[in-house]
């Protein structure tokens, strides 16, 4: 399927592993002009040359920590001169804390308020500008299914998570005149190093081996697995092309049957 990617000019922002990442190089595959962000400048320097290898193509990159001001500030001057305007927004950036609730500070609800909602609230407000100087930009913000239906000792991300739902829907709607979509895209279990890490923490805890523990975590989604980064990666980048026209203000999970509810 041409998605009509070609020449377009795409930031993914949290694009130095997991789902960023393959969403910039399925970009790339498409013919994107594709500027990566992450705070590991690094790990942007190899996976830059490894994307740069299989594509053929410059990869610009820029570290950055997208939960303070001043570094949006820097990244938006940083894009600005080296496209002419912005057409895709990814923004792959988040986490949780496995923490009952009873044990939660005010400090860790405004910690996690800071990495997974200010940081996408600043990050699109910032590049606005960018985004507004081309025609039909897309903006993909990366949640989470627990969103939509909360893990077990994940309250603070579970609470922060949804309100990105409710971020996505008021931005499309807002932002609709100037002919920006957003849309958000909610990825169940997926074995990225994230999850890869806290199998590895999980199993040490239990004395078990990390593939016992994704076992035992895959037994609650339908299809049996994790996903994989790639095939969430592939909706965000649908969500950019010229196919994804008419879809707006939607949250769409992609979790292998985990989320059970009807909406």
């Amino acid at each position: 399927m041409e998605l009509g990617l070609d020449g377009k000019y795409a930031l993914v922002v949290g694009g130095s592993s997991g789902i960023g990442l393959s969403a910039a190089a399925m970009l790339l595959n498409e013919g994107a002009n594709v500027l990566l962000c992450s705070r590991n400048n690094d790990r942007l320097a190899e996976v830059s040359a490894r994307l740069e290898a299989e594509s053929g193509r410059q990869v610009p990159y820029c570290a950055a920590d997208v939960t303070k001001a001043d570094d949006v500030e820097r990244l938006a001057a940083w894009v600005r001169q080296r496209v002419p305007a912005l057409n895709c927004l990814i923004f792959s950036v988040g986490g949780s804390r496995r923490v009952p609730f009873e044990d939660l500070t005010d400090q860790d609800w405004l910690d996690n308020y800071e990495f997974n909602v200010l940081s996408a609230v600043r990050t699109v407000r910032t590049f606005l500008p960018q985004l507004k100087k081309a025609e039909g930009a897309r903006v993909v913000i990366v949640g989470a299914a627990s969103a939509k239906q909360p893990h077990e000792h994940q309250i603070v991300s579970n609470v922060h998570k949804a309100g990105l739902l409710a971020l996505t829907r008021s931005l499309a709607n807002e932002y609709a005149a100037h002919g920006i979509l957003v849309n958000s895209v909610l990825p169940g279990r997926t074995l990225t190093r994230l999850w890869e890490e806290r199998a590895r923490q999980m199993a040490a805890a239990r004395g078990v081996e990390p593939e016992d523990v994704i076992r035992e975590f895959a037994q609650a989604i339908p299809l049996g697995r994790f996903g994989r980064p790639e095939e969430v990666a592939a909706m965000a980048v649908f969500l950019c092309s010229r196919h994804a026209s008419y879809i707006t203000g939607q949250s769409i999970t992609v979790d292998g049957g985990l989320v059970r509810a009807i909406v």
